[in-house]
């Protein structure tokens, strides 16, 4: 039934293709940050060809096709990042703002493809709801706002997405079951000293010193305190103490994010972070606490969900990328709480008149192709969700 399904939709999307790689120049060139993506938010809803539009988290879009019933959602993403462009493309954004996670793509992709659902309405065996999210770069995240809100929780039975890599070959798709992105949290590490003159260290508490074994030792979360066969990072993005060379101040601060794959490891991980700096600090005559912002959950594909579009891929023009999972985040993370998930993860390595450059560069463009091949996934996930509802 899965297959019967996606060859009609991949029939419909030929017809919607043209029209969506208009959008997609459309949508580079008026890039919006995150919650502010108000002009973004109206092409989109023009191009689904419906009226009937409802409006979400603030500038996120929400539309319907289908029986009634309990919907498969398919996520494409608003906003912009703060990057500016340097791609020379006739359709380059000039505004400081710049589509360099291809959320360009995804949306072109996603309202051809609910057109295309429209045209089979009467094939659809449950609602397809094409759903636009806001502010998946920054927070208050978009997807956090959506669950928070209830919006997709009582009609919704999967939400599945299709994600661009560079990582990944060109014509190729990555499908895993569990774990696929990290969580992510932002640790800011505070420690109080003794400040003094530089020339007698041994009449103050030093809080630099503490703070750079602190660092140090923080590396050990991953090297020594995780299961080696798990995926964590830590990575410090910023320190700041001081004012003067001879002066050592009383305090000092870094701030880094912590993330794991494994969702089981996420709060061992910030116990022994916070254990880690208090007692490096103590050591060093000093105090200290850690404030943890959290941030987004790890994505966890559905294994059901995964294996059967990983059965729907050579239908669609495409074959199984070699096995990744990342330590990269993503808000869609957070469906999770709600509904089984689906994230895919579409490959650009390759891809012709494509820069080899990684995700959020100023030279990141994929090629148009990209919007059918991105739309060809979206349907693959919908159809391997509306196909696999039953016996989840």
């Amino acid at each position: 039934m899965s297959t019967d399904l996606l060859g009609k939709l991949l029939h419909s999307l030929k017809q919607e293709l043209p029209q969506a790689l208009e959008l997609r120049e459309r949508l580079h060139e008026i890039p919006e940050p995150s919650h502010e993506e108000h002009t973004t938010a109206r092409l989109v809803a023009e191009a689904l060809g419906t009226g009937s539009v409802e409006s979400v988290a603030g500038t996120g879009r929400l539309a319907r096709v289908g029986p009634p019933g309990e919907a498969v959602a398919v996520r494409a993403e608003l906003d912009a990042l703060p990057i500016a462009e340097e791609t020379g493309a006739p359709f380059a954004a000039t505004n400081g703002s710049m589509h360099a996670c291809g959320h360009d793509v995804h949306m072109a992709a996603l309202a051809a493809l609910f057109r295309a659902a429209g045209r089979i309405e009467e094939s659809l065996p449950r609602p397809f709801i094409a759903f636009f999210q806001p502010s998946e770069e920054a927070y208050p995240s978009g997807a956090d706002l959506v669950v928070r809100e209830g919006v997709l929780a009582e009609r919704t039975g999967a939400v599945v997405t299709a994600h661009v890599h560079p990582d990944v070959p060109w014509g190729a798709v990555s499908v895993e079951p569990g774990p696929v992105n990290a969580s992510s949290d932002n640790l800011r590490i505070i420690v109080k000293g003794s400040g003094g003159h530089g020339a007698y260290p041994h009449r103050a508490q030093d809080p630099i010193l503490a703070l750079s074994h602190s660092i140090v030792a923080l590396q050990s979360l991953v090297s020594r305190r995780l299961n080696p066969m798990h995926a964590a990072v830590f990575t410090v993005g910023w320190l700041r103490a001081g004012s003067a060379e001879n002066v050592i101040p009383d305090a000092a601060e870094a701030s880094g994010t912590l993330r794991a794959l494994d969702p089981a490891d996420r709060q061992p991980l910030r116990k022994m972070a916070r254990e880690i700096v208090e007692n490096t600090a103590r050591a060093h005559g000093c105090a200290a606490r850690v404030e943890v912002t959290e941030g987004e959950p790890a994505t966890v594909n559905d294994p059901a969900l995964a294996e059967a579009a990983l059965g729907l891929l050579s239908e669609a023009g495409f074959e199984p990328a070699p096995a990744m999972r990342s330590c990269g985040s993503d808000d869609f993370g957070f469906y999770g709480r709600t509904a089984p998930t689906l994230m895919l993860f579409v490959g650009l390595e390759g891809a012709p008149d494509t820069p080899n450059v990684p995700l959020h560069h100023p030279r990141f463009l994929p090629t148009g192709e990209a919007v059918g091949a991105v739309a060809r996934v979206q349907a693959i996930a919908f159809a391997a969700a509306a196909t696999s509802l039953e016996t989840l």
